[in-house]
Parts: structure tokens; sequence; C-alpha cells
């Protein structure tokens, strides 16, 4: 039995991401949207009723705040977000999404479920179920190790 390239595998898993981003954002293009800004929407749109905070947004995504307060800010130019203050805390901004992202709502399911579709091309329910066990497992191992770090860092 041959030996599997951890390190490839994760490298991969990057090149998958990256040019699974590109790709949806080449077909939004044309709306004048990213991906990224896609999955902030939907995002958003999910949760209309409430609105939603910077911070939520930050701990869905993992995107850092600095790299989010630009990409609302350029949704918010494009009039796709609204915000608001929040009641409860004066300092705080609730994001919305305006009825001009309401509209855009089914392309976005549709560019993206189009592309996801297109990427398990092929697949049995088999494989994407032991994919689906697989990354859970990697997604599983990472939180820990990423424990121990936060862990030994409070401690220096």
């Amino acid at each position: 039995m041959t030996q599997v390239d951890q390190e490839r595998l994760l490298q991969d898993g990057r090149w998958l991401y990256i040019q699974l981003e590109q790709c949806v954002s080449r077909r939004l293009a044309p709306r004048g949207i990213t991906a990224v800004q896609s999955h902030i929407l939907l995002f958003l749109l999910c949760r209309e009723e409430q609105g939603t905070l910077l911070t939520d947004i930050h701990r869905a995504f993992g995107y850092s705040m600095a790299t989010l307060s630009g990409m609302v800010k350029r949704l918010r130019e494009k009039g796709y977000i609204r915000v608001e203050r929040c009641e409860e805390d004066d300092r705080r901004r609730l994001l919305f999404a305006t009825e001009k992202a309401r509209q855009l709502w089914p392309a976005l399911e549709e560019t993206i479920q189009g592309v996801h579709s297109r990427l398990y091309d092929g697949f049995s329910q088999e494989e994407l179920s032991a994919l689906d066990h697989l990354q859970g497992k990697l997604l599983q191992n990472l939180s820990a190790l990423t424990a121990q770090s936060q862990k030994e860092e409070s401690k220096s």
C-alpha cells in the first residue's frame, strides 16, 4: 500500500477552495458581485428578521473583521446592504439585506448550486457521505488543535 502525501492533501483542499471561489466569482461577475460577497448576502438574507452583527458573519466564515468591514462597505455602496444601530447597544450595527439583494437571491442560489452540482458530478451518494465524514473528522481534529494552541498561548 502506498503512503498518502498529507501535505498534498491539504494543498489540494486549499486549491479546491480557491478555484471554487474563483469559478463562482466569474459566474457572478456580470452581476457585479463576488463569491464571498454572495455568501455574505445569503447569510444576511437568511437572517433578515433580526438583522446580523458583523461579528456573527466573522464567526460563521472566519474572515477578519477588517476584511469583512471592507466587503460590507462595498456591498452597502452597491445597495445590497443597509445598516441600522442596535437598540440594545448603540455602538453596534445591525446589517440587513435590501430589496435589491432580495431580488438577487434566486440568482445567487442558482449560481452556487450549479457550480456545486458540477463539482460533485460523478460522485455516488456513498462517496459523498464518506467525504462528508472525513471532512468532519478533519474539522474535529483542527478544532482540538486550535483549542490546544489557544490554551498554550494563554499560559505564556
